[in-house]
């Protein structure tokens, strides 16, 4: 959150974004662009934690994994960031240049637990997450 007070960060991301071709983030990096402003009016997604951060500077969220807004591109969670990252291969080099991507690092994701989203996980182990991340990061 300090890095989205940063006026340094938030100039210089700025003035990035005005030649990018790709404006990007990945968990709650976005609240980075939020705070810069380059978010307002457009659907975004970060940590399922930050959400209402990410709404405070005027973006709406999403919790899709990654959401495409014009050159701006946001990804939810650390691990949204490899689905992003193959994502924009497959915009630069091509369909087939990112799946050999996908296999090189090999790719597929098969976790041992079906609680990776709010949606899927167990009301209790929402509330265990929930916790740790406010005693690491404050509510």
């Amino acid at each position: 959150m300090a890095a989205s007070e940063d006026e340094v960060i938030l100039d210089w991301v700025r003035r990035a974004h005005e030649t990018s071709k790709w404006t990007t983030s990945v968990c709650t990096g976005a609240l980075i662009l939020g705070a810069a402003g380059i978010l307002r009016g457009l659907v975004a997604t970060t940590h399922w934690f930050a959400r209402e951060y990410l709404e405070k500077f005027g973006a709406e969220y999403s919790n899709e994994r990654v959401v495409r807004q014009g050159r701006v591109i946001t990804a939810a969670g650390v691990s949204a960031g490899i689905d992003m990252a193959l994502y924009l291969a497959g915009q630069i080099a091509g369909k087939e240049a990112a799946q050999a991507i996908q296999l090189i690092i090999e790719y597929d994701p098969q976790p041992p637990f079906d609680s990776g989203s709010l949606e899927k996980a167990p009301a209790e182990i929402i509330e265990l997450a929930k916790s740790a991340v406010e005693r690491e990061f404050g509510s």
